[in-house]
């Protein structure tokens, strides 16, 4: 008897692998701490990789013994394009915000900083992110239009830090989290926040949303689900929607699906969803940290070193600029000529060491020679006196 063997799930993925060269060009980081920085800076550490997800390494392990080319040199295969590094010195914490693998380099002093533990904690109902990670967030950058030289830098390295946005492609549904980058035209401080994206129907009552959005809402109060649904009739102040914060969802055409199965016929079934109408939701953001309040002190031309295009508090005159870049100058090529005496000095041991090994190889060569003929001397003695002692 031969039993009825179920029909086969399909897979509809939704969502798309990115292909080769877009793995390449997508912006990719790392987030490290340099030093001893104390358990608080690596819990934020730990929070700024929450912001940079998923095109970070979450997961990285610094050792004592990292230094920065050590970095550098995983950089290239792994298409890694950025780095942050904090740091801590006798005063204040430093982070550095740099492009790799040769710069710019963007130095900043953390005025202020609050972890995502903290920015929970003091919400009265706090969001929980979910899945919010698995997707890039938005970046929003506020004020920073001024036309200033080194506004325009932070402004360029904080957009370059997340993959830009094609707005026909992208999906509603990817928009879930937002980074908030505000420039202080007086202070010259930049905010940042990081939000998630919650989506909520307009128009009807308290009770309604949450029979939209639970499964199994508490009854037991009530005689009769109209009690639940009109206790709400009158929404309260935190109810009412702002204007400016809902957006009108388009209208999605009746679609239909794949065949769902054959009749005993052979007749395809094809069922058919109905039209759904356009619809308003109101767009909230729940902050869920890190915060920072950062001040740039410096931008250099390298990665973490070379000519300084911008200081917040040293202005120098043309003549300072150019000893300064004379001093440069002569420092790279003393380097230059160190690196290259010590490589001569390698290839030197190397050929004095394989020279050693060739003279001792000649010497084992000609003792092995040696040995054989003595050797056969001594056996043409030994038959000799054999010899006479027989005859004797």
């Amino acid at each position: 008897m031969t039993h009825g063997v179920g029909k086969r799930r399909k897979k509809r993925r939704t969502h798309v692998p990115l292909s080769e060269d877009d793995y390449a060009r997508t912006p990719k980081s790392f987030v490290i701490a340099s030093g001893d920085v104390g358990h608080l800076l690596h819990r934020l550490v730990r929070d700024l990789r929450r912001i940079m997800e998923p095109h970070t390494a979450s997961n990285l392990q610094e050792r004592k013994g990292n230094r920065l080319k050590d970095f550098v040199q995983v950089a290239g295969p792994l298409h890694v394009t950025h780095l942050l590094l904090l740091s801590r010195s006798d005063t204040h914490v430093n982070l550095r915000v740099g492009r790799l693998p040769r710069g710019p380099t963007l130095h900043f002093q953390v005025l202020e900083y609050a972890l995502a533990s903290d920015v929970l904690n003091a919400q009265a109902r706090p969001k929980s992110p979910g899945s919010d990670f698995k997707f890039s967030p938005l970046v929003v950058l506020n004020n920073f239009g001024d036309g200033r030289k080194d506004t325009t830098l932070m402004a360029s390295m904080f957009q370059n830090l997340f993959p830009p946005i094609n707005v026909q492609k992208v999906r509603l549904s990817e928009a879930r989290r937002v980074v908030l980058f505000h420039l202080d035209s007086e202070t010259r401080e930049v905010e940042l926040r990081h939000y998630t994206v919650a989506v909520k129907p307009v128009g009807i009552s308290k009770s309604v949303k949450q029979l939209l959005t639970t499964n199994l809402p508490d009854l037991n109060q009530f005689e009769d689900v109209g009690d639940y649904v009109l206790r709400g009739a009158y929404a309260s102040e935190s109810d009412v929607e702002d204007a400016e914060s809902t957006v009108t969802l388009p209208a999605r055409a009746a679609s239909a699906t794949g065949s769902a199965g054959t009749s005993a016929a052979g007749a395809s079934k094809t069922t058919k969803r109905p039209q759904r109408a356009a619809d308003q939701r109101a767009v909230r953001l729940a902050e869920i940290g890190p915060r920072l309040r950062l001040r740039l002190v410096k931008i250099q031309d390298g990665l973490c070193d070379g000519e300084v295009i911008f200081h917040q508090f040293v202005t120098r005159t043309k003549e300072q600029v150019r000893e300064a870049k004379k001093k440069r100058e002569e420092r790279d090529k003393e380097r230059a000529r160190r690196r290259e005496e010590q490589e001569l000095n390698v290839q030197r041991k190397r050929q004095r060491e394989d020279g050693d090994d060739g003279e001792e190889e000649e010497d084992d060569a000609m003792q092995e020679e040696d040995e054989g003929e003595y050797g056969d001397g001594d056996d043409d003695d030994d038959g000799e006196v054999a010899g006479v002692g027989a005859d004797g």
